[in-house]
């Protein structure tokens, strides 16, 4: 009978499911890191929330684990590449709050606009200030989510309740999904200039840290109020509070910050701020829901052998694996490559398949399409949600099989549908195990898709990579490999330029890259 540990405050309602399910449980909360590392080796699996930290010591110790499970959404606490390394699965409920932490920023929105906070405080001191909080109502008022998914979808529905105007930066929200969502979708410059009120509802990537910079936040209309209940490091909270002390925003209420917990910050006891210590989960409702959700998913994997909402693993069958391993390989880098190339501009994926790809179970390797697509953007997307995020998110995806013979005795081609056409890249294994791309955007080149990648499109002219090779040495970049490939037999036409480098190219490189004489485009590409 597999055995499982909570080691963290959760509903009763987990352990009972656990013995419903065939497993053992012992409940034993705040245990110190070497408590816990002297006892985890007799568990399979640790359902967790925020307090216990799954380290790679802890890890190493767990020698009888086989899944951690995250009673709520943020994964921090766990080493997740410790984890995989182990061959430990990491589950988490990500849906289990979302209702709960879309109330909480609609909350924290009448909290500024009503100046409640302030205004209790003030009332309780016996000051009786009637005419010191003058309001604003939301009725009328434009509100802007910066990310309409699970979560900003519900944020727009109650918000629409309200009568207010909704609008949202979303780069996966297609004109469909916003239509049935009853709201526009916008460019970041025309939501920071239009909007009273910004909610924002995204995770905490490199492409998000700081998304309301400090140049951001001077794009904004005056007077806007800005509500974060996802995750800290999304806004410059420095930035804010010089807005905040200058007048330019009118109000702001974090549930979440850069660093946590928050016992000091210099945004503390600023006029018009208002802050909760990351609330937004935090209903008798939402905890029972993570609980219940976390233990179900633990049991059926620990029992059956089923696969829900794992962090690390792909849903997969022990008959499918070894065939289907390799394939989601490819597919994984063939949709990162899309997404890093083309990102905000997608509007449908087709996935293809034929030769011996065709005969194989479609649903692995379009997951695996999908998780390497929407990667370049979520550190919580894997190749069991990835699917149902890109439903939620109104995302197109076909599946094509293909009854042919082509140069290639297996081929997985990934096309996805731009403002400015079709765009496609394809990929092979070589000796049914090795994943190489073969094809990008219609120009034949072979090339390992691992670690850090540099992207260029360039006049195909004598004397150029000579150019770009001196522009690296400079910067201390060192070539692993080169892979080049060009639209037209002779010079003068397109190329296309893929290298493998030892380390990543920092910012001001890629600008000097672009000032190549016949450079088109550069990108820089990360694959694990």
């Amino acid at each position: 009978m597999p055995k499982v540990l909570i080691s963290d405050k959760m509903d009763p309602k987990a352990a009972q499911i656990f013995r419903e399910r065939g497993c053992e449980v012992d409940v034993i909360t705040g245990q110190t890191p070497d408590e816990l590392a002297a006892i985890i080796g007799q568990y399979d699996g640790l359902a967790i929330r925020s307090s216990t930290k799954v380290t790679k010591a802890i890890l190493d110790a767990a020698t009888n684990l086989k899944v951690v499970g995250r009673a709520g959404i943020g994964v921090d606490n766990v080493d997740i590449p410790a984890a995989s390394a182990k061959g430990v699965v990491v589950m988490n409920t990500p849906f289990g709050n979302s209702i709960t932490t879309a109330e909480h920023a609609i909350a924290l929105m009448f909290a500024l606009a009503r100046q409640l906070p302030e205004a209790d405080a003030s009332t309780q001191a016996g000051k009786w200030e009637k005419n010191r909080f003058m309001g604003v109502e939301l009725t009328a008022k434009t509100l802007g989510l910066i990310g309409a998914g699970n979560i900003g979808s519900i944020v727009a529905d109650r918000a629409l309740g309200l009568k207010m105007k909704v609008i949202a930066f979303d780069p996966f929200l297609t004109p469909e999904r916003a239509v049935e969502l009853g709201i526009e979708k916008v460019t970041l410059d025309d939501l920071l200039a239009r909007a009273d009120f910004i909610t924002l509802h995204t995770p905490l990537t490199d492409q998000t840290r700081n998304i309301l910079s400090k140049e951001a936040l001077a794009k904004t209309k005056k007077g806007v109020r800005i509500i974060n209940c996802a995750r800290g490091g999304l806004i410059d909270e420095a930035a804010l509070k010089d807005a905040l002390d200058s007048g330019h925003v009118a109000g702001a209420a974090l549930d979440v910050f850069a660093t946590e917990p928050a016992h000091e910050h210099p945004l503390f006891n600023t006029p018009n701020f208002v802050a909760t210590p990351h609330l937004g989960a935090s209903t008798s409702e939402a905890q029972v829901n993570v609980a219940i959700q976390v233990a179900e998913q633990m049991a059926d994997y620990l029992v059956k052998g089923g696969v829900t909402n794992a962090l690390n693993m792909p849903s997969l069958s022990a008959e499918q694996a070894p065939k289907l391993r390799p394939y989601m390989a490819l597919a994984t880098n063939l949709g990162r490559l899309v997404g890093q190339l083309e990102s905000d501009r997608v509007k449908s994926i087709a996935i293809e398949v034929e030769g011996a790809a065709a005969e194989l179970d479609m649903k692995p390797i379009t997951a695996a399409v999908l998780a390497g697509f929407m990667s370049a953007f979520s550190d919580a997307v894997n190749m069991v949600n990835a699917p149902f995020l890109a439903k939620d998110r109104g995302l197109d995806v076909r599946e094509v099989r293909h009854d042919r013979e082509g140069d290639y005795h297996t081929l997985v081609r990934v096309s996805v549908a731009t403002a400015d056409g079709e765009r496609s890249v394809a990929g092979t294994l070589f000796g049914n195990a090795t994943p190489r791309l073969v094809e990008i955007y219609g120009i034949k080149i072979e090339a390992d898709l691992a670690g850090h990648m540099l992207y260029i499109v360039n006049r195909d002219e004598p004397g150029f990579i000579g150019r770009l090779g001196s522009t690296l040495g400079e910067a201390n970049v060192n070539i692993a490999t080169f892979h080049l490939g060009r639209r037209e037999a002779r010079a003068g036409g397109e190329a296309v330029l893929l290298l493998s480098l030892d380390g990543a190219v920092e910012e001001p490189v890629l600008w000097k890259l672009c000032q190549l004489a016949g450079v088109k485009t550069v990108k820089s590409l990360k694959f694990d």
